[in-house]
């Protein structure tokens, strides 16, 4: 089925035996910012009110523009073998792709075999979730020679995360050339007057981008990134496997890949309808054998029967599949990343990066959702802190800037309120608020309707006045859909499970004895394995405990406390999700003098859990409620 990362150079170099294989696509022009005033729904008692005076906006390309990439890449046509990455050279980059169109809407250069390289013909209502990567940039200049053009695959994860290789990603600008298709099991095409036709599917702007920080262009290691798209999409997400499946990658299991990548070794067209093929797991030991040391066991995971040397008897992934998805039990087990050139080299294998270990580099990115993300024009992927001024019941804004904070900006008014908590309970990559009354206890959730570019506040709890914590921690039970969590007067723990529509499921009891703790906080990943844990603070004898979530619900959604530290002299806690922009969640403490301190998290679950504290400021003592 074609496309493995051939990471590798546009512009040719010297091929030999193995290569990784990668292909990206579309290109175009910078979108137009657009400027929302934000208005809010009056709900509740008079003397309650929440007015953000924010302004929220998140420029994307027009839709002429993002057609506009694709038809472009579409048209780069450059041949796969001359971008192919080898074994020897290293030289990195992604390959072209090579799916011009005439004016019928077929495949131009030569006809596609109607399956994979051993694959067959996939509907998209059997792989919702399948997503389409194109990149285009023409430098700006009247000279087609080097304009940049390529083609990946990806995987839906959250409504605004698309999950890929690294190779499709790094060193390329996805918001100002790339253009996202979901929704169709057909690749575009363009007629002879130059219009692309998307057969159903939607097209969508990239937002902002993540690679992981270690990849290496080289050795294609530490394979994987997170696209953020700039407006939520209805495709069916698919989660990731979990950092403990150990099942999913026992040598002969079947998994499932899938792409629009080459179907053939003798051709370098991609296919223009979504393949599917299963492949067995391979043992660590199998690949190394064939691989030797570009095989990192622990970072990839190799799957296939041994190539025959021919497309005959083969069943592989190909250049154009980049990015894609391995399945086993409807979760990634693996990203497509690379494999030996034109994929079908006697004994060969497919490679694809080990998504179990780098669910915790990842999961931060897809559950980040920050204040200034929809404020400003660069979006930075780092968490944001909101507070309230005591006396003004304002509040501020303050935007990270990785150790410290910026200056705060005014929300308005947030009168009338003992509890705001920062989430994205509808996952639409907009920061919401979940509210509660100090006179009655209704809890409120706050968030933006970017269609109406209003705000929107709707009652989800009533008569909470006795809780004594409430926590928006995020994907608790492990289905990507944000979640709450509340200790009752009686000290019992519940999981409120989230719709992702800001509606909950039935309320699921954890357990008793959460009263004892005099702070209880939690914001994403602390430990680096992909799930959603808790901090929990004993003013009596400071001990800072953490909780290691589990990813399910009910009495076993935490693990036994870890006593990871202790601390005095602190008042407030706060846990926004990862403050730094290094994939870590990080936690903050106030003293009783007002000065703030960074504990950057470090994603051990020991006394190391957070390196030394850096003061972000003074002055926060005028402030009664953190987000």
């Amino acid at each position: 089925m074609g496309g493995l990362p051939l990471a590798t150079p546009l512009s040719g170099g010297r091929h030999r035996r193995r290569i990784r294989i990668a292909l990206p696509v579309a290109a175009a022009g910078v979108a137009a910012a657009v400027a929302a005033v934000l208005t809010v729904s009056s709900a509740g008692a008079a003397t309650a009110s929440a007015d953000p005076t924010a302004k929220l906006s998140k420029s994307s390309a027009s839709l002429t523009d993002l057609t506009d990439r694709i038809a472009g890449a579409l048209a780069t046509d450059k041949d796969f073998r001359k971008a192919s990455k080898t074994k020897d050279t290293k030289t990195g980059g992604p390959s072209t792709s090579s799916t011009s169109s005439t004016s019928s809407g077929s495949s131009s250069t030569s006809t596609v075999s109607p399956m994979v390289i051993g694959g067959t013909t996939t509907s998209i209502t059997s792989a919702p979730w399948m997503a389409q990567l194109w990149y285009y940039d023409d430098k700006g200049t009247s000279d087609t020679g080097d304009d940049v053009g390529f083609f990946c695959g990806g995987a839906v994860v959250a409504p605004t995360k698309i999950l890929t290789a690294a190779h499709c990603v790094h060193g390329y600008n996805w918001h100002a050339y790339g253009s996202i298709v979901t929704g169709t099991d057909q690749l575009p095409t363009t007629d002879s007057s130059g219009n692309t036709d998307l057969h159903g599917g939607t097209v969508s702007g990239v937002w902002r981008q993540w690679n992981h920080p270690s990849y290496n262009s080289t050795t294609v290691d530490n394979d994987v990134a997170v696209l953020t798209l700039a407006t939520p999409i209805t495709a069916t997400p698919i989660r990731m496997t979990t950092s403990t499946d150990t099942a999913s990658y026992a040598a002969g299991t079947g998994a499932k890949v899938y792409g629009w990548g080459r179907t053939s070794s003798t051709s370098n067209d991609i296919s223009g309808t979504l393949q599917s093929a299963t492949l067995p797991i391979q043992s660590d030991s199998t690949c190394s054998g064939y691989y030797n040391s570009e095989f990192i066991a622990g970072h990839m995971v190799c799957a296939g029967n041994p190539a025959t040397g021919s497309d005959s008897g083969t069943v592989s992934a190909c250049n154009g599949d980049s990015g894609g998805p391995l399945i086993v039990g409807n979760r990634i087990v693996g990203i497509v990343s690379w494999g030996v050139q034109d994929c079908v080299a006697k004994g060969a294998y497919s490679v694809f990066t080990k998504v179990r270990s780098y669910v915790g580099a990842a999961y931060p990115r897809i559950d980040d959702t920050n204040l200034s993300d929809g404020a400003t024009s660069t979006p930075d992927g780092k968490a944001d802190l909101f507070v309230r001024d005591h006396s003004t019941y304002t509040g501020y804004e303050k935007d990270s800037k990785g150790t410290s904070f910026a200056a705060r900006v005014s929300w308005g008014s947030f009168s009338g309120y003992n509890t705001i908590l920062q989430t994205d309970l509808n996952r639409d990559g907009y920061q919401d608020f979940i509210l509660r009354r100090s006179s009655d206890g209704a809890v409120f959730w706050l968030h933006y309707i970017p269609s109406t570019q209003s705000w929107s506040k709707s009652e989800i709890f009533s008569n909470w006045a006795s809780r004594k914590f409430t926590v928006a921690p995020g994907d608790v039970t492990g289905d990507y859909l944000p979640d709450l969590l509340s200790v009752d007067s009686s000290g019992i723990l519940w999981i409120y499970p989230g719709k992702g529509n800001g509606t909950f499921a039935s309320r699921v009891e954890v357990g008793s004895g959460w009263g004892q703790y005099s702070a209880l906080r939690g914001h994403g990943d602390f430990n680096g394995d992909g799930k959603t844990d808790l901090i929990a603070w004993s003013k009596s004898t400071g001990y800072v405990y953490l909780y290691r979530g589990t990813g399910t619900a009910g009495s076993g959604a935490f693990s036994s406390r870890i006593n990871v530290r202790t601390w005095t002299g602190y008042n407030t806690f706060d846990a926004v999700g990862d403050v730094t922009g290094d994939g870590k969640a990080d936690f903050l403490a106030r003293t009783s003098s007002g000065t703030l301190y960074l504990y950057p998290g470090t994603g051990k679950a020991t006394s190391e859990i957070f390196a030394t504290r850096i003061s972000v400021g003074t002055g926060f003592q005028g402030y009664d409620l953190f987000g």
